[in-house]
């Protein structure tokens, strides 16, 4: 899961009440539907700094809770408001998630050097979603060099 750490960072969701944070203002169907289809309560979760001058993984979170609707699409005060959804029939969902740890930083750029993680989606060219899955073999791979 990707994040802009000036709008929420691993440091920011280990601080938070209860170290929980909702994930809102995703505003992509594709992304949408991971929340909704895939993850379920428990499942680990890559803290992904973007959009920063060194992105890359910088903590482990996990899912907690199942996907529910995400209220920012309601309130026009916020970035995320969409006023064609509808209260009866959300458009937009998320989930919240969880601190696990901080980890030293893995970069992108190393990232993209590592044979093993050549399939990665998050290192595909145009992969743009702030969520993407990872494989088994590609988590265990990384929790070894996040260890």
């Amino acid at each position: 899961m990707k994040s802009e750490p000036d709008e929420c960072s691993i440091d920011d969701l280990a601080a938070a009440p209860g170290r929980q944070l909702p994930w809102t203002g995703v505003r992509n169907y594709q992304a949408r539907n991971f929340m909704r289809d895939q993850m379920r309560i428990g499942d680990g979760v890559l803290f992904y700094h973007s959009s920063c001058p060194e992105p890359g993984i910088a903590g482990l979170a996990e899912v907690a809770s199942t996907a529910y609707p995400d209220a920012t699409q309601f309130d026009p005060q916020s970035p995320y408001h969409d006023p064609k959804s509808d209260p009866q029939a959300p458009r937009w969902l998320h989930v919240d998630v969880r601190f696990v740890r901080k980890t030293p930083l893995l970069r992108l750029s190393d990232m993209r050097q590592d044979p093993q993680l050549a399939g990665m989606r998050l290192l595909q060219p145009g992969s743009r979603l702030s969520i993407t899955p990872v494989s088994a073999d590609e988590w265990r791979h990384l929790m070894q060099r996040l260890s």
